[in-house]
């Protein structure tokens, strides 16, 4: 997938490059002072981030010690090792686990906090999608294909909130799950060790960590008000993230149609999501830019904005995001004897 991905990437290379040329020239004439505002912006981002997994778990009795400042710097670790190692963010999951058990929170509540982030980060975007299909409409900049794409979108967002909650909800639909989970991991297990590793997970392992899940999703139906604080910074984290994009063209000159920034925005980050290419290089910034020029805007001007505000965004989640992971791996990653 990644050499078909490269491939493809070469294509649209070779037939842009005119374009590609006159982006070149445009980034030129940035205005660093403006795109020094991406700093503060993309601090916030994560700021906003912790605070939909410092909210929740707060609310459960769990982080009564740990700052805000903390939890943004664990969202920025957590959003280096789904950059690095992307597996539609599976590493994250593990590895925020791992890291929040070292503050007695167990593994199930963790997910639970993720699976809530993901769930608000998705109805909130559903939301402000809306917002900008009617913003999009009066400002008479919206074709069908653009509203099939919302459609689309919002289709997928809901479908997947919709699913997770269905099993999630269901203890009956959980157990039948971990059952056939833990037959898979350990049928797949014993083929790549030809048998040396009979099992390596036991019968209780994931039943155990599905109830806690499922427990703690029933608790949650029973007050839905400790989610109103997270879904507050679920928006401020979406309105945060496309606005990155803006500045980056307004450093250009450029002021670009929020709203349709916004669609951009969320149609790149399922596809970058999806990519087998860390933090979905490549694939993000070619759907963004396929469909801004779709949305008139200049192919070069797409192309500058867009590679500006990816390679900044990118090397500061990376640079910032390595040394603190670094930190915490030689505080905990240590092995007892």
């Amino acid at each position: 997938m990644t050499l078909i991905t490269l491939v493809l990437l070469g294509v649209v290379i070779f037939l842009a490059h005119r374009e590609i040329l006159k982006a070149w020239d445009l980034i030129g004439q940035i205005n660093l002072w403006v795109l020094a505002i991406l700093i503060p912006v993309q601090f916030f981002s994560y700021y906003a981030t912790g605070g939909m997994i410092f909210n929740y778990l707060r609310s459960k009795g769990d982080l009564k010690d740990v700052s805000h400042w903390r939890m943004t710097r664990i969202a920025l670790e957590l959003n280096f090792v789904n950059h690095v190692l992307p597996s539609g963010g599976a590493a994250g999951f593990s590895y925020l686990g791992w890291l929040l058990s070292k503050y007695k929170v167990s593994v199930s509540r963790t997910t639970m906090a993720q699976i809530i982030r993901f769930a608000l980060t998705f109805v909130s975007f559903v939301l402000l999608l809306m917002v900008a299909v009617g913003i999009l409409i009066l400002d008479h900049r919206i074709d069908r294909v653009i509203l099939l794409l919302c459609v689309g979108l919002a289709t997928v967002a809901i479908g997947a909130t919709v699913g997770g909650i269905l099993v999630i909800g269901s203890k009956k639909r959980l157990d039948a799950f971990s059952g056939w989970l833990t037959r898979l991991v350990n049928t797949i297990v014993r083929k790549i060790t030809r048998g040396r590793k009979k099992k390596i997970l036991n019968d209780t392992l994931l039943f155990n960590f599905f109830n806690d899940l499922h427990e703690d999703y029933m608790a949650i139906r029973r007050d839905r008000r400790i989610l109103i604080r997270p879904f507050i910074w679920a928006v401020l984290a979406n309105i945060a993230d496309v606005a990155l994009i803006w500045i980056a063209f307004w450093s250009l000159g450029f002021m670009i149609n929020p709203a349709l920034l916004f669609v951009a925005f969320g149609l790149a980050s399922l596809a970058g999501g999806a990519s087998v290419t860390p933090g979905g290089a490549g694939v993000y910034e070619t759907i963004m830019i396929a469909f801004l020029a779709s949305g008139h805007v200049s192919a070069e001007v797409a192309i500058a904005g867009t590679l500006i505000a990816r390679v900044t965004l990118v090397l500061g989640t990376i640079l910032f995001g390595y040394l603190f992971y670094q930190l915490t791996v030689n505080k905990y990653g240590k092995r007892t004897p």
